[in-house]
Order: structure tokens, then C-alpha cells, then sequence
């Protein structure tokens, strides 16, 4: 009898899935107002294989869906974090450095210490193939805090006290791997893009959640964010089994509602869709 091959694992397959999406990504063209790209799965890959293959080894009931990396988050760190909910057009100067969430390990939502000293990601972050000189990836070491990012990581750091019992039932992932910056190093979101273009983006980014949320085996997909909300909606309908897509308050600093406490939002919003009992020891 031949061997029979290892079945991947659910973080394998996840991995998979993401590296499928890039290849396709990759033959998308962008004009104006697009100047440069990063992809900080590609160039954070290290880090970013750190956060799937330690917080994605099982099926996940709950994802929480960011729409795409922010300058100062997952392009420094490739973990999740969320980018503004606006686009950028002054993020301390225009010779800020990226490190945020968005381009830690990329780690959605990935701001820099969260990702470091709580979820215990590391690893080399890479130079993106083109650089924009404005804003330089300094990856852990970037000194500048992403503050949507610190506040849903450190929501749910007080809320669960170790990463495991928020990774028991719950996954966190962006939709679409690219930021986008104009010539002059300014963010531009997805939103922004020619309509054609956008959408040929965001067919791809929809397939692909897709087949990670049969991969993950999930039941409810929480959009960070309206947009992230209305995607996932639109990506999912008819999936079967059918998938739960509720909506989560943006945790941006360039929300008054969020400014005004998004912490108690946010718990809130959780109790009630039922998701305390699952964050709790």
C-alpha cells in the first residue's frame, strides 16, 4: 500500500488560501491615484506565518473582518489591524514612518506592542519590493502606536487576559492584503480606487473570504467597520450553510461615536450578539 499524504491543516489551508489570493492579486493593474503597493503578507511573511499557524489551528466560530491594512498597523507588523475608517492624509507628518497595526506581522489590527508583547508575534519584516520614502516599514521596531488597533487589542486583551481564550473560538482577518499609497505616500482605501479596478479587487478579495470562511467552518462574520460590514454581506450571500454577517462599531480615532467610548460599544454590541460567553475564561 502507498503512503498516503498528511491532510494540511486548518492553518496550512488558510496560509494556502491567502498565497492563492496574492498570486491573483498580483496580475490586477492600478493607475492613479495608486503610486505604490504593499503587500505585507508578502514582505512580513514570517510573522504573519506566526499568526495563523499559532492562533488558526482549528475551526473558528466567529471572524472578525477588517477591510485592508493601514500605514501604521499590519504593513509594519503582516498582523491584522484596522486601518482608519478615512483616508489618510496626515498621520504625523508626512515622513511618519509605517508602523502600525496594519503592517505588524501582519496581524490585522496589528499595533506594534499588542503584536509583540501580547499575542507573542515576531520575526523579520522585509523591505517592500518599492519603498515609498515617506513612509519607510520599520516593522516591531516602529516606535508610533495605531490607535484603532490598540483599541480593539486591547479591548479584548482586558476582556479575555490571554490571547488563547480569544483565538478559542474567534479568528481576526482583513479582507484584502494591499495598502495602497499615492505618489505623495498618502493612504488610499479600496473605496478610492476606479470603480473598474475596485471591483476587479474586490471580486477576487470576496472569492477568497469565501472559501477561508468554509475553511475556518465559520458561523458569523463580524465587520469592523461599515464597509468591512457591507463586503462581507455582499461576499457571502447564498453561501451555504448560510453565514451569520453582523456589524462592529470602527474602533478610528477619526470617529466621533468611537471617541465617545468604543470600549463600552464594543461590549455592547458583543452581549448582544451573544459573543461574551465566548471571550470569557
Amino acid at each position: 500500500m502507498e503512503p498516503q499524504p498528511c491532510p494540511r491543516s486548518v492553518a496550512e489551508g488558510f496560509l494556502e488560501e491567502e498565497l492563492r489570493l496574492n498570486a491573483e492579486l498580483s496580475q490586477l493593474q492600478f493607475s492613479e491615484p495608486v503610486g505604490i503597493i504593499y503587500n505585507p503578507v508578502e514582505y512580513a511573511w514570517e510573522p504573519h506565518r506566526s499568526y495563523v499557524t499559532r492562533y488558526c489551528q482549528g475551526p473558528k466560530e466567529v471572524l472578525f473582518l477588517g477591510m485592508n491594512p493601514g500605514p501604521f498597523g499590519m504593513a509594519q507588523t503582516g498582523t491584522v489591524c484596522l486601518p482608519p475608517i478615512l483616508p489618510i492624509t496626515s498621520c504625523g507628518g508626512p515622513d511618519t514612518p509605517i508602523c502600525s497595526l496594519s503592517v505588524l506581522p501582519k496581524v490585522p489590527f496589528g499595533e506594534v506592542s499588542v503584536v509583540r508583547d501580547w499575542l507573542g508575534i515576531g520575526g523579520p519584516v522585509l523591505t517592500p519590493p518599492q519603498e515609498h520614502p515617506k513612509r519607510p516599514v520599520l516593522g516591531l521596531e516602529c516606535p508610533q502606536s495605531e490607535v484603532s488597533g490598540a483599541r480593539f487589542w486591547g479591548f479584548f486583551r482586558n476582556l479575555c487576559g490571554q490571547p488563547e481564550v480569544f483565538f478559542r473560538h474567534c479568528f481576526v482577518h482583513n479582507l484584502c492584503p494591499l495598502l495602497f499609497l499615492t505618489p505623495s505616500g498618502r493612504n488610499v482605501t479600496p473605496a478610492e480606487l476606479p470603480a473598474r479596478q475596485r471591483e476587479q479587487l474586490l471580486r477576487a478579495c470576496d472569492a477568497a473570504l469565501c472559501r477561508q470562511v468554509q475553511l475556518l467552518g465559520v458561523q458569523l462574520v463580524v465587520g469592523v467597520g461599515r464597509l468591512a460590514e457591507q463586503r462581507a454581506r455582499r461576499a457571502l450571500a447564498g453561501l451555504t450553510p448560510e453565514v451569520q454577517v453582523e456589524g462592529l462599531l470602527h474602533p478610528s480615532p477619526r470617529s466621533p461615536q468611537a471617541n465617545r467610548g468604543w470600549e463600552a460599544a464594543a461590549k455592547e454590541r458583543l452581549n448582544e450578539l451573544g459573543l461574551l460567553p465566548l471571550l470569557t475564561k
